[in-house]
């Protein structure tokens, strides 16, 4: 396994390391505060994929968690002066949409801008501990930006979750179709490695291709202009709770 890291103060909080030829595991790594996400792991994260996407040696791409947990979500103690200004995509959009599978291998809590990332994954891996969590109503939001609820957990348990801010157990996740595979703790990297070179031994444009295919039915089935219209609702949700706290 060679690890490589990118500049510090470029790109902080990750860890990028090829553990095939052929499969790259991009690793948060700011496990004291449960790897949540500030803007510069959002930018540390876009250039991996980044990176991997454009490197013709690498066929499958893990999203890993240094640590307990896979992800807290966003970091609320502020991004000290850096903005989105020059963030080159949209972000989990682009992320989904990469040209090669990803494989999410999810332990402890993943929590608001956690599922983000894992669902912007082609495949989630979870321990059989994992927990998931969306509580973005009880800060008095309608749901995370990237709004995959209906599509990850079908309409009514997408509901029940959202509106009750209850914890969703990895067997529940995995009984909805949100996550493929439960496993034990000790075997969740190599569950994502074994699942990585499987896919990896298929034909790098047909995997390409399939992806896009079934991306694309989902699209066809509403998902892009739900999302936009969700979007809309979450930032109409920022303000009126803005406008009630002020």
């Amino acid at each position: 396994m060679v690890t490589e890291k990118f500049d510090p103060e470029a790109y902080e909080g990750i860890r990028y390391e090829h553990l095939t030829d052929d499969i790259v595991n991009i690793a948060m790594a700011r496990p004291q505060v449960r790897n949540a996400q500030d803007m510069a792991m959002t930018y540390a994260l876009n250039a991996a994929f980044d990176r991997a996407a454009h490197d013709d040696s690498v066929k499958v791409i893990i999203l890993s968690g240094d640590g307990p947990h896979f992800s807290a979500g966003h970091d609320m103690g502020g991004d000290r002066a850096m903005t989105w200004r020059n963030f080159p995509t949209v972000g989990t959009w682009a992320w989904r949409n990469l040209p090669k599978p990803t494989i999410a291998a999810v332990q402890g809590t993943c929590v608001a801008g956690g599922l983000m990332l894992a669902w912007t994954c082609d495949i989630i891996i979870a321990t059989a501990t994992a927990r998931f969590k969306d509580p973005t109503l009880e800060f008095g939001v309608a749901g995370g930006e990237y709004f995959m609820h209906p599509w990850e957990l079908g309409t009514r348990k997408a509901k029940e979750w959202l509106l009750t801010s209850d914890w969703l157990s990895a067997e529940d996740a995995h009984s909805c179709g949100m996550v493929n595979q439960v496993v034990v703790d000790a075997e969740l990297m190599n569950a994502a490695l074994v699942m990585a070179r499987k896919i990896a031994a298929k034909s790098t444009f047909v995997a390409k291709a399939a992806k896009e295919a079934i991306n694309h039915a989902q699209d066809v089935m509403g998902r892009r202009n739900a999302m936009m219209h969700a979007f809309g609702l979450h930032q109409l949700s920022h303000s009126h709770s803005k406008q009630q706290w002020n």
